[in-house]
């Protein structure tokens, strides 16, 4: 009896190593993540309207059709990114992940407790460049350390009602992302 109890026991935990394996793997084997599929429509350092999903299809999965939403997609390498967006009348949420699609940094608008969401994107060696006299008046500048060069950053508002789509819309498309060392668009 003993016999049988240990080799079902054994069974078990190779099962749930081979499937916490399986798991674990997987993110690094898909060929269509979210970066892939964002590729075709965003270029780099560039804030780009989302389309919205239909009951057909949607570009990402699980997106929700009372948000507007918006990519950037990121690359570091060419130095800092500076990102900004305003706070819808409702809700505006900024969520920051790895080229492999780990999250590493979210953002609200009421965590900002401002008008507008404003934040310098970079790596732990670009911060660490930084001159240390950029570091005193960075009291009031919120500067995230991405854990890699190229990533996503997406932005949704929400529209609590569908005629409020537009006003979602346009706070959407006010954002920037761009490289610290660029001038600024005009809007």
């Amino acid at each position: 009896m003993t016999r049988w109890l240990l080799l079902l026991f054994l069974g078990v935990l190779v099962g749930a190593i081979v499937h916490l394996i399986t798991i674990m793997i997987l993110p690094w084997t898909a060929t269509q993540d979210a970066y892939l599929r964002l590729s075709p429509i965003a270029p780099f350092n560039t804030v780009v309207p989302m389309p919205a999903p239909t009951p057909d299809g949607a570009l990402m999965p699980f997106m929700d059709p009372a948000f507007a939403g918006a990519v950037c997609r990121y690359d570091l390498s060419r130095g800092p990114v500076k990102f900004s967006v305003p706070v819808s009348q409702a809700y505006t949420s900024v969520s920051f992940y790895t080229r492999n699609d780990i999250a590493f940094y979210a953002i609200n608008d009421r965590a900002a407790g401002r008008r507008n969401i404003e934040l310098d994107l970079m790596t732990t060696t670009q911060r660490a460049d930084l001159p240390e006299e950029e570091d005193v008046t960075a009291a009031d500048q919120l500067i995230v350390e991405s854990p890699t060069t190229t990533g996503l950053i997406v932005i949704r508002a929400l529209a609590p009602e569908p005629g409020l789509m537009p006003v979602a819309r346009s706070t959407i498309a006010a954002a920037q992302c761009r490289l610290k060392s660029e001038p600024s668009a005009a809007r």
